[in-house]
C-alpha cells in the first residue's frame, strides 16, 4: 500500500502543482487512498520531494531530478547503478563528493552528467571519487539528500 501511495504522490506531484500538505492529503483521498497529514509528511520526506517557486512565485512541491530520471527511464538502471555502486555523499560547501566502488566512479558521473541536474557547475572523476561543483551550498545539500535517498534505499 505504502509503495502506490508513493507512486501515487510522485504522479500527483508531476501533474499538479501542488503547494501544500494539506492539498496533497486532498488530492491523495479523492485518488481512493486512506491518509493522514502525519502519513503525507513522511512519504514528503522519504521521497525527498522539494519545494520548489514557480515563476509566478508560488511554492509548490516538485520531484526531485534524479526521482524524475528514475521514473523515465522504465525500470531505473540509473537507481539501481547508483544504489550498488555508491557507497556514500556528502558535501562541504558547495561540493558535494560521491565515493564510489573501485572503478565505477566515471560511468556515474558521466550519466549524472547527462541528467542535467540543475545548480551543477562542472563535475569530476576519479577511480572511486566525483566532485561534483555546485552553485551554492543549498544545491549540494539537495544533491547529497537526493542520492543519500536512493543509497539508503536501496535493497
Amino acid at each position: 500500500m505504502k509503495n502506490k501511495r508513493q507512486e501515487m504522490i510522485l504522479k500527483l506531484v508531476s501533474e499538479n502543482n501542488v503547494e501544500t500538505q494539506e492539498m496533497l492529503c486532498k488530492l491523495l483521498i479523492n485518488a481512493g487512498f486512506a491518509v493522514t497529514q502525519a502519513t503525507v509528511s513522511r512519504d514528503i520526506r522519504e521521497l525527498a520531494l522539494l519545494k520548489t517557486t514557480d515563476n509566478n512565485g508560488v511554492s509548490k512541491y516538485s520531484v526531485p531530478v534524479l526521482k524524475r530520471e528514475a521514473m523515465a527511464s522504465q525500470g531505473s538502471m540509473f537507481y539501481s547503478m547508483i544504489a550498488d555502486s555508491v557507497n556514500s555523499v556528502d558535501y562541504a560547501m558547495n561540493t558535494a563528493v560521491v565515493k564510489c566502488t573501485a572503478g565505477m566512479a566515471n560511468a556515474i558521473c558521466a550519466k549524472l552528467d547527462t541528467t542535467e541536474l540543475p545548480g551543477v557547475v562542472g563535475t569530476i572523476a576519479g577511480d572511486d571519487t566525483i566532485f561534483i561543483l555546485m552553485r551554492t551550498e543549498r544545491d549540494a545539500e539537495r544533491l547529497v539528500r537526493e542520492l543519500k535517498m536512493i543509497i539508503e534505499n536501496r535493497s
